[in-house]
């Protein structure tokens, strides 16, 4: 029996598209009110958590770039503080796009309760080589970004503590000590697992990687545009 490619394609599932549970919302609006972070265990169903490892795995090698510290004019590679690589993100997949249906419907829950003014959602694949890490860093200076909520969704399976490569998050710079070397958690980069957190507040690090370490990372930002700058660009 032959069959097309037509028809091999067809008799793929289609990618999830789920939908932010209002239980979920108010757990994420309670807790960036009281505390400014996040971790959830698992809020995105494993099908689709699947779909975007799958997608991850599937691109070049060579389409991953370095990433860089700093924006715009003071944009710089240093591997001694950052060594991992990046691959930005659109709907060209279905995974992808579903993905980013339920940022979107985040963004807007979380505007509706927390007033925020989140304008856009920008995300990319980031991929820790083993013996990799991201010193201790802010995403967003407070006053001068339009960061306001960094996410980090983890698409390593069957992390182990051996494996490294948590997520240190240190006290708020702005209601805690600056300065301060104990950090206030450690997110385990589990398979599934999801941390957001107040870009301007939390420094924190990526802690040294002992063995492949996926995640989409990605930053719901505010409009700065002016009459003579556009901020976002798109």
């Amino acid at each position: 029996m032959e069959f097309s490619l037509t028809t091999t394609l067809d008799l793929a599932p289609p990618a999830p598209n789920p939908s932010l549970e209002e239980p979920v919302l108010e757990s994420i609006a309670g807790a960036l009110r009281t505390d400014g972070y996040i971790v959830l265990r698992a809020p995105l169903p494993p099908a689709l958590l699947g779909g975007l490892l799958r997608h991850f795995r599937s691109i070049d090698d060579r389409r991953f770039k370095r990433a860089g510290i700093g924006r715009e004019d003071e944009h710089q590679l240093d591997r001694t503080i950052r060594s991992d690589r990046v691959f930005w993100l659109d709907r060209g997949n279905a995974y992808v796009s579903a993905y980013l249906n339920w940022m979107e419907e985040l963004r807007l829950g979380l505007n509706r309760q927390l007033i925020l003014g989140l304008f856009d959602y920008e995300c990319h694949y980031a991929f820790y080589d083993r013996d990799t890490c991201y010193k201790k860093h802010l995403d967003a200076f407070h006053g001068n970004t339009n960061h306001v909520l960094s996410t980090v969704l983890y698409l390593t399976p069957n992390w182990q503590p051996r494996d490294g490569g948590e997520l240190a998050i240190y006290p708020s710079v702005i209601h805690g000590d600056p300065e301060a070397e104990a950090p206030l958690l450690k997110v385990a980069p589990r398979f599934g697992q999801m941390v957001i957190f107040l870009s301007e507040e939390f420094p924190h690090e990526v802690l040294p990687v002992q063995r492949p370490r996926y995640s989409v990372t990605g930053w719901f930002r505010v409009n700065n545009s002016t009459a003579a700058h556009l901020d976002p660009a798109h």
